[in-house]
């Protein structure tokens, strides 16, 4: 099988189990839902309408999107350890959520926007660390996304220090945890327009992106602006993440685990395997929602369980990286 329509496999397969799963957990949760008892009890459909059904996709567009994001930031800074979480994008979007919530009473559309906002000085600020410093590798960039990290924590513990513990602190925290218990129809439905915009122009942009993972002067070379598409690119890919933490809160690992799944999957770099992490985003992340409300008696935050696979994974990385400089 020629190397294109093994990708192409590849990425059929993904799209074919993530179907699979996210009608999956449809069924699953505290209170299991039938097909035939979603055609023939009312209360059953009225659940399956108002809850199962747009926390499900939510969740799905949600691992779609950081998958993608996760992807985009790894080309584009040449970095397999780049993602939201690692360059402080998620931590500065968490921010921006909390100043929303604080001043504006934690609005779908301001916090969004205030959310979008945090994650675009946090990514300008990562970028200006690693330019102002001396040497401008991986090291360089991990350590600034630590830098924004720490300060973004130390943002929001001070307005955690300031919030009113009954109202503002509790929706807070949810932010900072992640869970899709409080999604409905209304908050997926108003981010993803968002979603659609920022992942239609990502597709739209992949031969671009692509190239941005070579050299500059090779991808400048091959006609591409590099300063002012790296720009474009990265505020998408923001704008995406940005626009899922703003309704589900930090979700940890997702845009760092499922690229690289991706490739071990697809064995290249390629237009397909971009969209091969969405998928693998998505299936990752429909897992996490499915064990987050069905291995407890109370719902497990996200984060926790996508942090408990990331971890490791993390560590196998750093242990396959130093295999390979050895060998």
């Amino acid at each position: 099988m020629k190397k294109n329509q093994f990708v192409f496999a590849c990425a059929a397969i993904a799209a074919l189990v993530t179907a699979g799963i996210f009608l999956l957990s449809l069924t699953i949760g505290r209170y299991p839902i039938s097909w035939e008892a979603v055609m023939t009890d009312a209360i059953a459909a009225r659940v399956f309408l108002t809850l199962r059904l747009p926390r499900t996709c939510m969740a799905l567009i949600a691992g779609f999107a950081l998958g993608i994001a996760g992807c985009v930031y790894q080309v584009v800074f040449q970095n397999p350890l780049a993602s939201p979480d690692i360059i402080g994008v998620a931590s500065g979007s968490c921010a921006g959520a909390a100043f929303a919530i604080l001043s504006f009473g934690g609005g779908i559309f301001a916090t969004a926007g205030f959310a979008f906002t945090g994650g675009l000085i946090a990514v300008a600020v990562a970028l200006t660390l690693t330019a102002l410093s001396r040497r401008r590798g991986m090291l360089t960039l991990i350590l600034s996304g630590i830098v924004v990290n720490a300060l973004s924590q130390s943002l929001l513990m001070l307005m955690k220090l300031t919030a009113d513990p009954e109202r503002e602190l509790a929706s807070i925290e949810f932010w900072t945890m992640g869970s899709f218990a409080d999604i409905t129809m209304r908050k997926f439905v108003s981010v993803l327009p968002v979603v659609f915009f920022g992942l239609i122009g990502l597709f739209l942009l992949c031969r671009q992106i692509l190239l941005l993972g070579l050299n500059e002067e090779d991808a400048l070379m091959l006609g591409v602006s590099v300063t002012s598409m790296r720009r474009i690119v990265l505020s998408l890919a923001t704008l995406i993440t940005a626009a899922v933490i703003s309704v589900t809160g930090m979700i940890s690992f997702i845009g760092l685990l499922a690229p690289h799944i991706a490739r071990l999957l697809a064995r290249t770099n390629h237009s397909i395997t971009v969209t091969l992490s969405g998928f693998v985003g998505g299936c990752l992340l429909l897992l996490a929602d499915i064990l987050a409300r069905s291995i407890a008696s109370t719902e497990i935050p996200i984060s926790i369980l996508t942090s408990l696979l990331g971890g490791p994974f993390l560590f196998w990385l750093m242990c396959r990286g130093k295999e390979e400089n050895h060998g």
